[in-house]
């Protein structure tokens, strides 16, 4: 539940920025490039110069990015290098390719693919190209995996806080970060996250009560420097919700990949020739054809056998990956024994009622649960119900590319950051 206070957004993030400068003995901020973490710098910057104490920046170059946000990435570390120790991270980084299924990943700055790079290798003095320098780093590493390694290698032991410049109310995910009750805070700030049980490594979220517009606001009246990819978004006509700045292909990024050809033409032919199937996003993102709107049954086809058409066109591996996924995702509900709510069952006459008996999973009781075959007319029902698995959910998730299965509820594995490395080497030819 949210609860509000008399106090602005603004004067509410200088005080926890105090408390971070305070409390912490070491200070970096994750720098995308982007207007939510843009502004957590600057504020951030507003501290260490009451401070006096410098701060980490950490920017990870992901190379299919804007020339306009490089040029405002140079501006903010070169106004401020009395303040900063910037580490521009240009090392060949694992990323999701959501555009194809026959590369599913990509490599940024992959070393011997230098003549596909969408950007030159920046000159920068804060770059870090050098496989070398994190003792941490293996090759082709997750994101998801570098930057808690990195927070470690930044600590050295020391108190730390990574100053993280995520919103609660750009999506619900973000919105359980912050709202969490299982995690563990600092003082009992629900704004901070401990990242190991045993170091005193924080993440902390002082903008994360801030909406849009509070960013814009506080972007014009402070007179902060942003980055002016935002201003041609704007001009394209892109909503303030969409205006997003990261890899180009990824899930929720492929949408807007149509932008690079609209606002750097310059750069669009090297989007398209980087990665495999990056055109066919550009023209399909946001069709149903990849999922998104109003997907319809194709005639004479009931979900079940449309997803299993859809698998049949897929490469092996990719479809092996599916059908693992698909059938944890259906036992997820037997072992839960997560039957229909008794508000539905009246409006399903056509369902036939199979009772079963079934071992809940960590526990010797057993439970009667009951089952539905549930006609295809009725999955938008269930779905917006959250009842039960259906076929309509799998058939979506291979449409969107959904590699990873998010729209079932999975989350990465380091089981499956393996396999990706063995399926980027298997198709980086193609």
């Amino acid at each position: 539940m949210k609860l509000y206070s008399n106090v602005d957004v603004y004067t509410a993030a200088s005080l926890r920025m105090n408390y971070i400068f305070e409390n912490f003995e070491k200070i970096c901020v994750s720098f995308s490039g982007g207007k939510d973490s843009g502004v957590a710098l600057m504020l951030a910057l507003q501290a260490a110069k009451k401070y006096n104490k410098k701060i980490g920046v950490l920017f990870i170059d992901l190379e299919g990015q804007y020339k306009l946000t490089i040029d405002y990435i140079e501006r903010v570390l070169n106004d401020n290098s009395e303040w900063i120790d910037p580490y521009w991270v240009c090392l060949p980084i694992n990323l999701r390719n959501a555009v194809s299924v026959y590369q599913p990943f990509w490599c940024c700055w992959e070393p011997g693919h230098e003549d596909k790079w969408i950007r030159q290798m920046p000159s920068h003095p804060a770059v870090i190209s050098d496989q070398s320098y994190f003792p941490f780093w293996k090759y082709r590493m997750e994101f998801e995996e570098f930057v808690p390694e990195f927070a470690k290698w930044y600590a050295d032991g020391e108190k730390t806080a990574t100053i993280v410049g995520i919103r609660s109310d750009e999506s619900l995910n973000r919105y359980r970060t912050i709202a969490s009750k299982s995690k563990e805070t600092i003082d009992g700030n629900q704004w901070t996250t401990r990242l190991f049980q045993d170091q005193d490594i924080y993440n902390v979220y002082p903008i994360y009560d801030w909406r849009t517009e509070d960013i814009w606001t506080a972007n014009g009246r402070f007179e902060w420097d942003y980055n002016r990819l935002y201003d041609m978004f704007y001009k394209a006509g892109v909503p303030l919700s969409n205006m997003r700045i990261c890899q180009p292909y990824g899930d929720d990024q492929r949408i807007g990949l149509n932008l690079f050809r609209v606002i750097e033409p310059e750069t669009w032919a090297k989007v398209v020739n980087r990665v495999s199937g990056a055109n066919f996003g550009n023209i399909y993102a946001g069709n149903k054809i990849l999922g998104y709107r109003n997907v319809k049954l194709p005639p004479n086809h009931t979900w079940e056998s449309y997803t299993n058409l859809l698998l049949a066109t897929l490469p092996n591996e990719m479809r092996d990956n599916y059908i693992n996924k698909f059938k944890k995702f259906v036992a997820h509900w037997r072992d839960k024994g997560s039957g229909l709510p008794e508000d539905i069952i009246p409006s399903l006459p056509d369902c036939a009622e199979v009772s079963d008996e079934i071992t809940t999973r960590g526990s010797k009781d057993k439970r009667l649960v009951r089952f539905y075959k549930v006609p295809d007319t009725m999955d938008h029902k269930l779905e917006s119900k959250h009842a039960g698995p259906t076929w309509r959910r799998m058939a979506i998730c291979i449409l969107k590319n959904d590699y990873l299965c998010k729209g079932l509820s999975f989350a990465q594995t380091k089981d499956q950051s393996e396999k990706m490395r063995l399926l980027i080497d298997k198709y980086k030819n193609i």
